[in-house]
């Protein structure tokens, strides 16, 4: 059961990227929602590589409130990868997460800390609208669709970045150093209790999403390949699919040779070595991708690097 109010405390983890002109708002907002609802609280503002003024107005925001913590990262690893360093970072019971442009509204906190009372681990704010364009709710239909395998058809369709956990979660993924990271799949190794609640998400405060189109898909990818065995799956499926149909094609060629002698067609063998020639080279594609990130974890790349944090002030209540 989650703590009472009286002596709940929470960190709120938000990815900047950008976002100069909306994290003063967000942190307004924030301050005026989080003394309601908890006893302690901090809000963890972490500079993913931003390429305006993002690290200035947090250093801002951090000096003139106890409760506002600052990570700047060397350059841009992704939100996901920012997301697990504030993660990482934070000291109270429960973790909050929401983007930096106010799609994700404070005042709808408590719906889900009302939600994680009863008997969740992970309670996810689900839109009842989506704010997006045509391109990017596709790619985000696609980001879905590649968790599915790991975190269950239900759980995958709630799925978004405002989302609730208990801290102690991260001790499941402690240990963890590779590069591609996805915060959805790894709480997945700490619990099966998912929920989720309906929230009005908001246009974006300003500018437009850094989550284009192309990143999304390639998000959905690396998730695909980087937490699941189902696209080796497909292609030994695909393999043996060829498999078959070639001893199909074997006994027509020789029930042909049987009843006529010869087997005319080049245009027939030439398809059949085509289909047998990609069925290859798609099978040698997706073990590629599996040796790379191999390759990658061998390397002992870091997940991020912090070049920077603001100065440590009193917890604020």
């Amino acid at each position: 059961m989650v703590q009472s109010h009286e002596r709940r405390s929470i960190s709120v983890v938000t990815p900047v990227y950008n976002g100069e002109a909306s994290v003063g708002e967000l942190c307004r907002r924030l301050a005026e929602v989080l003394p309601r609802i908890s006893a302690q609280h901090e809000i963890i503002l972490v500079n993913d590589g931003s390429r305006d003024r993002s690290w200035q107005m947090i250093s801002e925001l951090c000096s003139r409130s106890p409760v506002v913590r600052g990570l700047n990262l060397m350059r841009n690893y992704g939100q996901h990868n920012a997301l697990l360093c504030g993660i990482r970072a934070a000291k109270y019971d429960l973790v909050v997460t929401m983007d930096d442009d106010l799609q994700h509204p404070p005042e709808e906190i408590p719906r889900l800390l009302a939600r994680l009372e009863e008997g969740f681990d992970v309670v996810y704010g689900a839109p009842k609208a989506e704010q997006n364009g045509v391109m990017r709710a596709l790619a985000s239909r696609i980001t879905r669709l590649a968790l599915r395998p790991a975190v269950g058809s239900e759980v995958a369709k709630n799925v978004s970045a405002f989302r609730v956990v208990p801290t102690q979660l991260r001790d499941a993924f402690a240990a963890y150093q590779s590069p591609f990271v996805s915060i959805d799949v790894l709480l997945t190794w700490a619990t099966t209790r998912f929920g989720a609640t309906t929230v009005a998400f908001q246009p974006r405060h300003s500018g437009s999403s850094n989550y284009t189109f192309t990143k999304l898909v390639r998000h959905a990818f690396d998730m695909m390949t980087g937490f699941s065995t189902a696209p080796l799956q497909l292609a030994s499926l695909i393999g043996f699919a060829c498999t078959l149909f070639g001893i199909g094609v074997f006994f027509y060629v020789f029930g042909r040779y049987c009843l006529e002698g010869s087997v005319p067609g080049f245009p027939f063998l030439a398809s059949i070595i085509a289909i047998f020639s990609g069925a290859q080279l798609f099978a040698l594609g997706v073990i590629g991708e599996y040796l790379a990130r191999m390759h990658f974890r061998t390397m002992n790349r870091p997940v991020y690097f912090v070049r920077s944090v603001t100065a440590e002030t009193t917890d604020g209540s």
